[in-house]
C-alpha cells in the first residue's frame, strides 16, 4: 500500500514539473495532490519540493497558508459552510452551530467513524440564496438551523 501511494505521488508531481524555462507552481502542485489523495501529507513535502525544483519550507509555507489545502485525511463528506458577507448576514453562524452540535465536531475534525469533515470557505457564489453549506458537490441554499438534520440525514 505504502509503495502504491509513494508511486501515485510520483506520477502526480509528474504532470505539474515545471518546464526548463517555468517557474514552478506550488499551489497547482499541491492541488493535484489533494485532488488525488484526497489531502496532501506533510510527510509528502520534501518529494513535492525536488520534484518542483524548490525548497521544503517554500512548500510547507503554500501547503499553511490556504485554507482548502488539507494536510490529513478528509471524512468520507465534506461539509463546508460559508462564511462569506451575505451568509453571515443571514443567520449562517447559527447554521454552523447546528450543523457542528449534529455532527458533535469543530472545523477539520473528523466525526462520526470518519463520517463528516466540516470546514468552513469564504463564499460559495450563492449569496441569493444565503446562507449555503455545501455537502461534497452538493450546494444548499436557505439553509435554517432547523433544517440542518434532515439536510445531513441522507449522507449518514
Amino acid at each position: 500500500m505504502r509503495n502504491r501511494n509513494k508511486t501515485q505521488l510520483a506520477e502526480t508531481l509528474e504532470t505539474c514539473r515545471p518546464a526548463l524555462l517555468d517557474k514552478p507552481n506550488i499551489l497547482k502542485a499541491l492541488l493535484a495532490v489533494q485532488s488525488a489523495r484526497g489531502y496532501v501529507p506533510t510527510n509528502a513535502i520534501p518529494q513535492i519540493a525536488q520534484v518542483l525544483g524548490v525548497t521544503d519550507a517554500q512548500v510547507a509555507g503554500i501547503l499553511s497558508y490556504y485554507s482548502d489545502l488539507r494536510t490529513q485525511p478528509p471524512g468520507r463528506h465534506l461539509i463546508r459552510v460559508c462564511r462569506g458577507e451575505s451568509c453571515t448576514a443571514n443567520h449562517g453562524a447559527r447554521v454552523f452551530r447546528a450543523i457542528q452540535e449534529y455532527v458533535r465536531m469543530t472545523v477539520g475534525d473528523l466525526t462520526q467513524a470518519e463520517r463528516f469533515t466540516m470546514e468552513q470557505m469564504s463564499c460559495a457564489g450563492n449569496c441569493a440564496l444565503s446562507p449555503t453549506v455545501m455537502i461534497d458537490a452538493d450546494l444548499y441554499g436557505r439553509v435554517t438551523p432547523s433544517g440542518v438534520l434532515s439536510l445531513l440525514e441522507p449522507y449518514r
